[in-house]
């Protein structure tokens, strides 16, 4: 049987900067998203905005030097490149709403293989909502990128035919960077772009539970 070792979450994060082209506007969610900061290539200039009201935001400050009145919309302190600014989370707003952003990066309780994402609720009674800025972003960005675990923590697929969870937007994922493989969400289903060395794709296919069409 071959063997394969997952994806750590900083080499998701690496793997996701890899794919950000030079010049884009980039939104990091809260969570897991935000270390794709630390893995941008120096040679590239990509602008990242937070959704409580910074555009410029440069990697997570080292050790010592955090400074908790610039922070991002996971309350996590960050640093400002020269020429970043920060503003009134309505002008931020405005930014996700208006089209101004070339990709989101974010979390996900389910994708169904078309593209629909559930990142808010797991509709649990009596668990706290927590929206967010998600639906704006999933919608409002022109590429939207989930960042996550491919299975739960009891072994569940979070890639599925079709969301169970209440929606954050339909159709609007175009990747899933997992720890075991990069998927693209289309019309006719999942399609694979890299998987884990060791890891075939029928194994994947028998995880996910779903097909997955080869890479184009």
């Amino acid at each position: 049987m071959a063997t394969y070792k997952a994806r750590s979450k900083q080499e998701m994060a690496q793997r996701i900067a890899q794919d950000i082209p030079n010049g884009a506007y980039v939104n990091l969610g809260i969570g897991m998203p935000t270390l794709v900061a630390n893995y941008l290539p120096e040679d590239r200039e990509v602008v990242l905005h937070s959704e409580n009201g910074i555009l410029g935001m440069g990697s997570a400050p080292a050790e010592g030097e955090e400074d908790y009145d610039l922070i991002n919309a996971g309350k996590q302190p960050v640093t400002l490149l020269p020429g970043g600014a920060y503003f009134h989370h309505a002008d931020s707003f405005g930014m996700m709403r208006g089209g101004h952003l070339d990709i989101c990066v974010l979390g996900a309780f389910q994708v169904s293989a078309t593209g629909d994402l559930a990142n808010w609720s797991t509709g649990e009674p009596g668990a706290i909502p927590a929206v967010g800025g998600a639906m704006d972003l999933a919608i409002g960005a022109k590429q939207t990128w989930v960042m996550t675990t491919l299975l739960t923590r009891d072994g569940t697929s979070k890639l599925v035919e079709k969301c169970t969870y209440p929606l954050t937007g339909i159709g609007c994922v175009a990747r899933v960077y997992s720890d075991l493989a990069t998927l693209a969400c289309t019309p006719d289903g999942l399609q694979l772009v890299d998987i884990v060395e060791g890891l075939e794709k029928a194994e994947l296919e028998r995880i996910i539970g779903l097909p997955i069409a080869d890479a184009a």
